[in-house]
């Protein structure tokens, strides 16, 4: 009797760790970038991730479901399709994360239902642990 309560122990620890593992595997990676997406397109797909970059200037456009625009990282474009309203601070060469997915492994069409901004620079003063430092650089 006690080899068996032993055992169902050790399986319960065993599922314990692999659940934490995979679980704070994943939440490590918050978003990829626009060039990281771009390198990673076949591998990514069409599921669903989050997407960093900073919106291109002229770029954005209203439509009946949301709005079009595009992000960036360097000399790498995404065109980003959302639906949704975008939220207030949403705008040219601010840095955001859209959340979707792309509309196949070869394109550069995202498919976004969720717009985040990413925290200004008077917040990374005030708090300069919390926030790390893109390499996004420059708006292309």
């Amino acid at each position: 009797m006690s080899w068996r309560l032993l055992a169902v122990f050790a399986l319960l620890a065993v599922a314990l760790v692999f659940l934490l593992v995979e679980g704070l595997g994943s939440s490590l990676d918050y978003f990829d970038t626009v060039s990281q997406a771009m390198a990673h397109r076949q591998s990514l797909g069409t599921q669903t991730f989050r997407l960093e970059g900073t919106v291109v200037p002229n770029s954005i456009h209203a439509t009946d479901a949301g709005s079009n625009f595009a992000i960036c990282q360097g000399s790498e474009v995404v065109h980003v399709a959302n639906t949704g309203s975008p939220p207030g601070l949403f705008k040219a060469r601010v840095p955001v994360v859209v959340v979707g997915h792309f509309t196949s492994d070869t394109s550069d069409q995202f498919l976004s239902n969720s717009i985040l901004i990413k925290h200004s620079s008077t917040y990374v003063a005030q708090y300069p642990n919390r926030v790390k430092k893109t390499t996004s650089g420059p708006v292309c």
